[in-house]
């Protein structure tokens, strides 16, 4: 018997983690809500995906609500339910920063974990409040931390550069308040004088606690752009503390990205306690541990995660356990996810275009997007699934390769994607493409990117315009000597 599509289906639907009462979306090759109609078409969120591309175009990104509201809930209520102490869950938004995204997380409880200042600005423009935004980075401008001093929002201190640039700030404020002047560097700063409360900050450190995944999104290990190292953590602590300007509620780790073991995050919660201990012999305020993110999701039938509600466990217990054994009170535990909350819940519609066959070698398909709409497997060798959206019962009887129409010859999307006989304008989905493909999307080419819309019980909304080629030119400059 020729599988079909629909396997995939399936597949979604036996993974549920025992211990859960529902599925965990991360677990999930397709998102929650998706079915297959009468027409033998793919629906997600009660929408034809047919339909979507007649209406919106491709390439499209759908996400489902369902799904991410989902996940939100899952990490939140898991905390509640695994964690004694106060928790807050932060939604990592690099994974996917957009008004529409920020907004949905923010309505389910959730905190925003940024890393710019269009991150921030994003994140406020939607209504975020801004004592739930956390600010990271490793090189953050001063612009931007002035806009963060003077949103209100907690700053996540990478270095010493960093600290002193806050500090600096601080006393220019009170200099210029002393002077009854303003300063001139920037409209986000006419509100802070001497009287404001110190600047809420955390101290982001790197554990040295090394876990199976791809380099380039490795961000614990001792050898890391990110954080301070364990051997400046005295100096750091005595610095802060004789900082009246700078209040450190909270450390902050982590320790990379798509991890499917458990036990590095347990390690993880040890070591912070032990770091909080330290701290507060010096007599910072520590009242947050921030734990970081980095649960994987399943892109293909042979990964397999552990669900939310497992990762939770484990981290809400390591960071229990230890605070027992050294007699400290139980800080509030923060956590960071990102690709585990958002990944799952969006697929990328294409259209089909020509094939090419090389006899004895591959067949390869074309569609109309590609490392521009999602650059991971160029950039990460990322592997997808696919299907044929229209036709979903159709016998899976290829193994093709799908390339994009970029001109670069790595512009592959998936090397081997096993598929019906496909003719040009049939529908390709790509599943699992909500995290780190739109956000990380290109002009390159000079094309366009891509619309998103947001589907929730038959009801489609536009959550990104599709760029036009009028939007391409939007900032160049023709001098006048060109002309």
């Amino acid at each position: 018997m020729h599988t079909t599509g629909r396997q995939y289906l399936a597949a979604a639907a036996e993974t549920l983690d025992a211990r859960s009462t529902s599925k965990s979306p991360n677990q999930q090759l397709l998102p929650l809500t998706a079915t297959v109609n009468q027409q033998d078409h793919l629906e997600i969120g009660g929408c034809d995906v047919v339909d979507l591309v007649q209406k919106f175009g491709s390439p499209l990104y759908i996400l489902d609500e369902a799904t991410l509201r989902s996940a939100c809930r899952q990490y939140r209520d898991a905390f509640i339910r695994y964690y004694p102490g106060a928790s807050q869950v932060l939604y990592a938004s690099k994974a996917w920063n957009c008004l529409a995204v920020c907004a949905i997380v923010a309505s389910e409880g959730l905190g925003i974990d940024i890393v710019s200042g269009g991150e921030l600005y994003t994140a406020l423009q939607a209504g975020v409040d801004p004592t739930k935004l956390y600010l990271h980075g490793n090189n953050k401008a001063r612009a931007e931390l002035l806009m963060a001093v003077e949103a209100g929002c907690t700053i996540v201190v990478d270095n010493w550069h960093e600290l002193k640039t806050l500090v600096a700030i601080a006393a220019e404020q009170v200099r210029s308040e002393e002077r009854g002047e303003r300063s001139q560097e920037s409209e986000l700063t006419q509100n802070l004088s001497h009287t404001a409360p110190p600047t809420r900050i955390m101290l982001r450190l790197t554990p040295g606690i090394e876990c199976h995944t791809h380099d380039y999104i490795r961000t614990g290990s001792i050898d890391s752009k990110f954080g301070f190292g364990l051997d400046q953590l005295d100096e750091v602590f005595q610095f802060i503390s004789q900082q009246p300007s700078l209040m450190c509620i909270g450390l902050h780790a982590h320790i990379g990205s798509q991890i499917f073991e458990l036990e590095p995050h347990h390690d993880l919660g040890a070591v912070m306690v032990q770091w909080l201990s330290k701290a507060m012999h010096h007599g910072l305020p520590i009242q947050e541990l921030d734990i970081g993110g980095g649960l994987g999701i399943r892109y293909t039938e042979s990964d397999d995660p552990p669900s939310i509600e497992a990762w939770v466990k484990v981290v809400s217990e390591s960071i229990g356990a230890a605070c027992k054994a050294q007699n400290l009170p139980l800080p509030k535990l923060l956590s960071e996810p990102g690709r585990s909350l958002i990944g799952s819940a969006c697929v990328t519609a294409y259209t089909i275009g020509g094939q090419k066959t090389i006899p004895n070698i591959r067949t390869y398909v074309t569609v109309d997007g590609g490392m521009s709409d999602n650059p991971r497997p160029i950039t990460y060798q990322s592997v997808y699934r696919a299907v044929v959206a229209n036709r979903m019962s159709a016998p899976l009887t290829e193994a093709v390769a799908i390339a994009g129409k970029h001109c670069e010859s790595g512009d592959i999307v998936i090397k081997e994607a096993a598929l019906p006989t496909t003719q040009p304008n049939d529908l390709l989905v790509v599943m699992a493409t909500g995290a780190y493909n739109y956000s990380m999307a290109s002009n390159y080419n000079r094309i366009a990117r891509p619309a998103a819309v947001l589907v929730q019980e038959g009801e489609a909304s536009i959550i990104l315009q599709r760029e036009t080629y009028q939007d391409l030119l939007r900032q160049d400059r023709l001098p006048e000597r060109l002309k």
